[in-house]
């Protein structure tokens, strides 16, 4: 018996109203999952043999609480305090091959548990007066959840193929909780991967989303591929495989390397739009890599390329194309920069020009560029830590003299126009630029009186 799960008002409450109905109903899912793992759960569901609707209603009645009915879907949901309940009839399904919309009808508590992804998420507490708090787990979900293992109640093919989206699920749940997919079942997916072309691209993003919040999002994404779905979900990384060698000379595994940086952003930063740019910035290195035999492999303009990438990264999972998507485009883009200070003398200008395109991203371009840092040879990367640490403080020191991490211009277009009494026009560009490129190479400081004169003398030079 369990019956200290299910302490609280709220239980209490549905297990007398459904006492009252003359309906047997039970707590299952998630929350029964997370008891035993002893996280906070504060989304209950509520499996009833009968009307999930009716039981809500009763339910808030007792609770003085509003009750949200979704009739074309057999559910009803309540908040009470800090809780979100929803319930739902007992029912099985069955599914065409073209839609992972399954047919619904009326079942048993079985018949629902049969029905669920995996025999984790499949266990439910008993709120009967006669056994509550009684464990109903008629798949092993506690063994499994004992052994750390993700695996599916009915046959995995059966379970995958009628809703290939537990294909993801089960990714995203061993990436969460540490678990291992069981054999069979990452066959299996394998298997059904094709069953991904039913999936709306929104729900594949989201559990994408779940696993990139993850303390180590690399675990799901080396899954993606274990299990044979990278491709389908993120080609533009799939492609990053491998290593390809000439007259013995190999480049480094860009997919391995990828994966690394995004554990190292992951291990210091929450921020999940710099995870993205963590996994996307060499993807550009796939269609730019090229063997120079002076040389070896080179990857040039791959920043480039790849912050062009980003959009049809972003436009294939449908996520947001606006501020989000331009923050990790620009990070990609950005990538190198930092790097090349640390290869070569680091100038004055050449930081006002990273703090000038960076702005405020540059905190997270500096922790992109930290976490690039990866190699086999110990000494390397110290070394090459040590001169970041050197480009960091530079950056300090530049940005407290110069204020040029949100550079504005101090001669704007109104001004050239009004003193010179100018309509719009080119000269106006070729002034405003001579300036911004004075401030940012130095040769004049960012105030307005410095500003001003040049602007008059450029004016001068174009016959103003």
């Amino acid at each position: 018996m369990f019956a200290q799960a299910l302490n609280g008002k709220v239980f209490e409450i549905v297990a007398t109203a459904a006492r009252e109905l003359g309906v047997r109903a039970f707590v299952i899912g998630g929350y029964v999952r997370d008891y035993f793992l002893q996280r906070e759960n504060n989304d209950i569901d509520i499996v009833v043999e009968g009307s999930g609707i009716a039981l809500a209603q009763a339910v808030a009645e007792k609770l003085h609480t509003k009750v949200t009915v979704f009739r074309n879907f057999g559910t009803a949901m309540l908040r009470y305090r800090d809780l979100e309940v929803e319930f739902v009839g007992a029912r099985r399904e069955s599914y065409r091959a073209n839609s992972r919309k399954p047919i619904v009808e009326d079942g048993t508590l079985e018949e629902d548990q049969q029905r669920r992804d995996f025999t984790i998420n499949a266990m439910a507490f008993s709120l009967q007066r006669e056994d509550y708090g009684s464990l109903v787990d008629p798949f092993g979900g506690i063994r499994d959840l004992n052994e750390g293992l993700i695996r599916t109640p009915l046959d995995p093919d059966t379970t995958y193929s009628d809703d290939p989206l537990r294909m993801l699920r089960a990714i995203r749940f061993a990436t969460q909780l540490g678990f291992t997919i069981v054999p069979e079942s990452v066959a299996s997916i394998r298997r059904n991967k094709e069953r991904l072309g039913i999936l709306s691209a929104e729900r594949i993003a989201d559990e994408l989303m779940k696993i990139m919040r993850t303390p180590a999002p690399s675990v799901g994404i080396r899954l993606l591929d274990t299990c044979e779905l990278l491709p389908y979900v993120l080609p533009d990384v799939a492609r990053l495989k491998g290593v390809e060698t000439v007259d013995g000379r190999g480049h480094k595994d860009n997919f391995k390397h990828s994966l690394q940086v995004l554990d190292n952003v992951a291990a210091v930063s929450d921020n999940v739009w710099l995870r993205w740019a963590a996994l996307l910035h060499d993807i550009g290195k796939a269609s730019t890599k090229h063997w120079e035999p002076d040389t070896g492999w080179t990857f040039r303009g791959h920043e480039y390329v790849g912050s062009k990438q980003v959009k049809g990264v972003f436009s294939r999972l449908k996520m947001s194309q606006t501020d989000d998507m331009k923050y990790v485009q620009k990070l990609v883009l950005l990538h190198m920069r930092p790097i090349a200070l640390v290869t070569d003398e680091v100038t004055d200008s050449a930081v006002r020009r990273l703090l000038f395109d960076a702005g405020d991203d540059i905190d997270d371009l500096m922790i992109l560029c930290k976490a690039d840092i990866t190699s086999a040879n110990e000494q390397k990367v110290e070394r090459y830590k040590q001169q970041y640490d050197h480009v960091k403080q530079k950056l300090v020191e530049v940005e407290a003299k110069d204020a040029v991490r949100n550079f504005k211009n101090p001669i704007t277009g109104e001004l050239i126009m009004e003193k010179y009494h100018l309509p719009p026009c080119r000269e106006i560009g070729v002034i405003k630029e001579a300036v911004k490129e004075a401030i940012l190479d130095g040769i004049i400081p960012n105030e307005f009186n410095a500003a001003y004169a040049l602007m008059e003398q450029k004016a001068a030079e174009l016959g103003l």
